[in-house]
């Protein structure tokens, strides 16, 4: 490979070779003869003077690309459709008369796009189903180890590491719903001719409309679809690529947030990512052990999240039945929109399937904050031996503060606990404090709620989608 050009580092660093390939030239070109296929194919079997000899001729050729001639026709036609059109010709001679007939460019672009995109939501379930369920069994291995949680990532209550993990997994689980729906809802452009009304295949049939009706019903089947969209102008509506990379933009959404918070727990020394033997994480510092496979999840997530922007103008901007200003953008926007997802989940298979939690350093985090949260269980045991509730509630208040102070001016550690069991206000045993202090009974329903979560919610998807289970994600770098 040339070194001295541009390469996109989507395909170099990130994206699946599965990937990589639905938007490769070989997909692409070859959907426009398979398209070109269909049409003949249909229009012969509809009573058009199309020879099964045509077909046959060009049905060898949907592979074998001239590339090299395909772009010299272009660069002296200006116009990529028709460049593929002579290149295809000059390979079926016998059939270069009715190749595109009836046709405007759109019939292979669109169709083609729409072809990919498919394609390309398949590939994207496939990795979706992968990471869910490594989220599945992440939690199911952590749903009874204890850590702290926090709001306004201040301490807050106790939860369970795996009760976390369902959070990250419920987003991902609505991701998929929205990812079927607008996979169910694909239609064909179909073969509507240059503005949408079929001008030009009514001609061909001699004015029987029933007949191009049921060549587009004929290519659709072929190129296995149910329909073809009810109505368009030049090019189907824009607001279909806005769907799907809504579609995208919202797993980004999950991403993000997931690979943040890992980020966040890697920082506090909770969670590492997986990390090679021989891995540097810092030209400078070689004790560092930075998280940048999260980190690389929340850029690529980024990218995404920002192009779904730029189909919503797109869809917004296209005038009457057709512009052709969204040509060049769209080139650029879908494929990598997909690509970049594409890595960015093959990033959170591989760190969910390889990442490390330290049960130690949270249970060291909870016992900084548990005499806090604690009081509250602490008064109501003082109450029952019979304490009066506001004398304890202020002895816990001027407490509370001194050992803040403690902890936050001196830097020194948290003594609450051992102000309470000096105080006789509160009748306390290092047993009664030893039997409040049950970290269990801080992280309420979290276990039970994640058993429940993966038995209700997430188990059942797995069996639907068991055949696309067990990919691949390793990382490239």
């Amino acid at each position: 490979m040339s070194k001295d050009i541009y390469e996109n580092p989507l395909c170099a660093r990130y994206a699946s070779r599965e990937m990589q390939h639905i938007f490769s030239p070989d997909f692409k070109f070859s959907t426009w003869r398979r398209l070109w296929v269909a049409l003949a194919e249909s229009e012969k079997e509809l009573g058009l003077g199309i020879t099964q000899e045509q077909i046959d001729q060009l049905r060898a050729h949907i592979d074998d690309i001239d590339y090299d001639k395909a772009a010299e026709y272009e660069k002296r036609l200006r116009h990529d459709v028709m460049a593929h059109i002579r290149t295809y010709g000059d390979a079926c001679p016998s059939a270069k008369g009715i190749i595109h007939l009836g046709a405007t460019s759109c019939y292979v672009g669109d169709n083609t796009d729409i072809i990919q995109m498919r394609q390309a939501l398949m590939r994207i379930r496939t990795l979706l189903v992968n990471a869910i369920a490594a989220l599945g069994d992440f939690a199911e291995k952590n749903k009874d180890v204890p850590t702290l949680a926090y709001t306004h990532f201040q301490a807050a209550q106790p939860t369970t590491v795996g009760k976390r993990a369902c959070l990250w997994t419920q987003d991902l689980l609505m991701d998929l719903e929205r990812l079927e729906f607008e996979l169910g809802h694909l239609k064909l452009l179909g073969c509507k001719g240059t503005t949408g009304t079929g001008a030009s295949f009514l001609e061909l049939f001699g004015g029987d409309g029933d007949k191009v009706t049921e060549l587009e019903a004929r290519i659709a089947k072929k190129m296995g679809f149910d329909a073809c969209m009810p109505v368009s102008g030049q090019t189907y509506s824009r607001k279909v690529d806005a769907f799907v990379l809504n579609v995208l933009g919202g797993i980004a959404q999950s991403m993000y947030k997931m690979a943040q918070d890992l980020r966040l727990l890697a920082h506090m020394k909770e969670f590492d990512e997986p990390f090679e033997a021989e891995q540097v994480g810092s030209s400078a510092m070689a004790y560092k052990r930075n998280p940048m496979r999260c980190e690389r999840v929340c850029s690529l997530s980024r990218y995404v999240i920002n192009a779904v922007r730029n189909t919503a103008d797109t869809a917004s901007a296209q005038w009457l039945e057709r512009t052709l200003d969204d040509s060049a953008n769209r080139r650029i926007t879908l494929p990598e929109a997909f690509l970049a997802t594409d890595g960015a989940l093959t990033l959170v298979i591989n760190v969910i399937r390889g990442g490390r939690v330290y049960p130690k350093v949270m249970e060291k985090h909870l016992l900084e904050e548990l005499p806090f949260m604690a009081t509250e269980n602490i008064l109501m045991h003082a109450v029952t031996l019979g304490g009066d509730r506001q004398e304890l509630h202020e002895a816990i208040r001027q407490h509370s503060q001194a050992a803040a102070v403690k902890v936050k001016l001196e830097g020194g550690e948290n003594d609450l606990l051992d102000r309470l069991l000096a105080d006789p206000a509160f009748h306390l045993t290092r047993a009664d404090l030893d039997k409040v202090l049950d970290i269990s009974k801080f992280v309420g329903l979290a276990p039970k709620q994640t058993e429940t979560f993966l038995a209700v919610h997430v188990r059942p998807v797995l069996e639907q989608y068991a055949g696309e289970l067990g990919v691949e994600a390793e990382t490239n770098v």
